[in-house]
């Protein structure tokens, strides 16, 4: 009768090999306000210095991030933020998210951040993949023309699931 002991391979003085994988990330930006923008594309960037595969997904009002239109244009969205800074009875009033969004644009300026339409360039140019979502192209009446030119493709969820296949999905 044989035991669990006698049947497992003699020991051997090589190490067994690490098997090396590439580390990636996938971001799905599904707002489109200006704080919202930021945190998806500074993870992107930050992924790509390091060496890490970024893949993000631009879908419902993240649209507007890959919007030839709308991508320097982003507002601060202040309104219903329990952190704002700002009183809740105050950020309703006209003119404040404008206010805010001023605010932030400088702060971001100080602190040498570059616009939304400069980041997608410098994502591109890190090797990051952008990708727009079909089923928010259709229900917004968009085509590829509206889109800025670094979303290499307009994809379906299912296709997002293929292209980001081992990565670690953030949702913003």
């Amino acid at each position: 009768m044989s035991t669990v002991l006698e049947q497992a391979p003699a020991a051997t003085s090589e190490a067994p090999r690490e098997k090396k994988t590439t580390r990636k990330i996938a971001i799905i930006l599904s707002k489109g306000s200006l704080d919202m923008a930021y945190p998806g594309l500074i993870l992107a960037n930050a992924a790509r210095m390091m060496g890490i595969d970024a893949v993000l997904f631009f879908t419902f009002w993240g649209m507007d991030i890959i919007n030839k239109k709308k991508a320097d244009k982003l507002h601060a969205g202040m309104l219903g933020n329990p952190s704002s800074p700002m009183p809740h009875a105050l950020m309703g009033l006209p003119g404040m998210e404008g206010f805010a969004t001023r605010m932030m644009k400088r702060k971001m300026d100080e602190m040498d951040i570059p616009p939304v339409s400069e980041m997608l360039e410098m994502l591109e140019d890190a090797g990051a993949e952008l990708y727009a979502c079909q089923m928010a192209m259709e229900m917004f009446d968009l085509d590829q023309s509206d889109l800025v030119p670094q979303v290499q493709e307009v994809i379906t969820a299912m296709d997002f699931y293929d292209k980001s296949e081992g990565a670690q999905i953030i949702f913003i």
